[in-house]
Parts: structure tokens; sequence; C-alpha cells
């Protein structure tokens, strides 16, 4: 089953490191919210967790994390992200 925009978008900021309340204010949503796409994603996935569904998303998508660095203006860096939107 394909993941939602919305939940791979969340998986990816899962991927960086970013906690769930730090994602509710990245994309401007509920931490319930954050919640909900982040289980989805695990059980579309069949994943154990929320980090075995990051590995088992980048195994079947080879380039989903580099398209996501370049539409981020090929920067990572999570903490210049957040300080401009807190």
């Amino acid at each position: 089953m394909a993941l939602s925009p919305k939940e791979e978008q969340v998986l990816s900021l899962v991927a960086l490191g970013y906690s769930d309340k730090q994602i509710a204010v990245e994309l401007d949503i509920a931490y319930g919210t954050v919640r909900n796409h982040v289980d989805k994603a695990v059980l579309k996935l069949n994943a154990q967790n929320r980090t075995h569904a990051v590995m088992i998303y980048k195994f079947i998508n080879k380039d989903w994390l580099e398209e996501f660095y370049e539409a981020n203006n090929n920067t990572l860096d999570r903490r210049r992200v957040l300080s401009n939107r807190l």
C-alpha cells in the first residue's frame, strides 16, 4: 500500500530526526495528526516502529531522501528551518 503525500512528508521529517512535536510545528498541524500519519505509515509498511518504517521506505524508494534534500535547497539543517518558524 502506498503512502499518502502527507505520510511521506511526515516520514521524511522522522528520518531527519524531528520529534513529533517538531514535525507538528514545521508542518503547522496538530501533534495528534502527526501521530496518526506516523502510525498509518508504520501500518502500511508493516513495520515494527517508526525507525523500521523509515528503513523500509528508503529500501523501497532509493531516491526518497535525496529528493527531499534537493527540494529543501540542499540543506538538512533543521535548526535553521525550525528557528525561522518559532
